[in-house]
């Protein structure tokens, strides 16, 4: 597929009791991700859509072959800011990163972009830099959560629970640790298994619920209920 290395997504709605009994599960195969503090991290992410909402009607109507670009980082700790693009492909995803300084970042939200096409050690910035230009893409909301993460490493799966989703509604000054976030209506606790060529039958087992079925959820879609 174009040379990128798509990966494959599992994603399911959970109740709590369902976190729990899949949690209990993972515990005893899996390892959680040395990167959490205490099994767990919150993620600040703001998400790009254009004028004509483009991100968000693509995954509202199940465009086959879309993308969006977000800036996120993790803890409240603006030291370390990846810009990412996200890709999905007849189901597979696949992600590319670059690094941002908080100063980079705060430019990118203030429409302060020219610089971004000299950006040529990252040509993610630069890409992003021409889709602000030609397509109109601008931040537009924050997307707050709590993931807790698992590592399973034959078939370099990771299993990770998010919760507590909050939006910024239409705010984007997302490096502001004082910016208020509210919750993203009734969201769900969601559970999203990714794996390459194969998914392990020991996590498999583990993840299964009766009654709940792979859905196509968005943390950002979610986000954008009030607007």
């Amino acid at each position: 597929m174009d040379g990128v290395q798509y990966r494959h997504e599992w994603k399911h709605e959970l109740s709590w009791s369902d976190l729990v009994a899949i949690r209990q599960r993972l515990r005893a195969v899996a390892e959680s991700d040395p990167h959490a503090v205490d099994g767990k991290y919150t993620i600040r992410s703001l998400y790009f859509d254009n004028l004509y909402d483009k991100a968000l009607r693509e995954k509202v109507d199940g465009v086959n072959m879309r993308e969006k670009f977000r800036i996120r980082y993790y803890n409240g700790d603006p030291s370390l800011i990846h810009l990412e693009k996200k890709c999905k492909r007849s189901g597979l995803g696949a992600k590319f990163s670059a690094p941002l300084t908080a100063a980079e970042a705060q430019r990118i939200v203030d429409g302060d972009i020219g610089w971004m096409a000299d950006a040529a050690d990252r040509p993610l910035v630069q890409e992003l830099y021409c889709r602000m230009r030609s397509q109109g893409l601008a931040p537009k909301t924050i997307v707050d959560y709590t993931r807790e993460p698992y590592i399973y490493r034959p078939g370099n799966v990771r299993v990770t629970f998010d919760y507590n989703i909050r939006t910024g509604l239409r705010r984007t000054d997302f490096l502001d640790p004082d910016c208020p976030t509210v919750p993203a209506g009734n969201a769900p606790i969601l559970l999203e298994v990714k794996w390459d060529a194969y998914l392990p039958s020991i996590i498999r087992d583990a993840v299964q619920t009766p009654g709940r079925r792979v859905t196509a959820f968005s943390k950002y879609a979610q986000c954008r209920i009030y607007g």
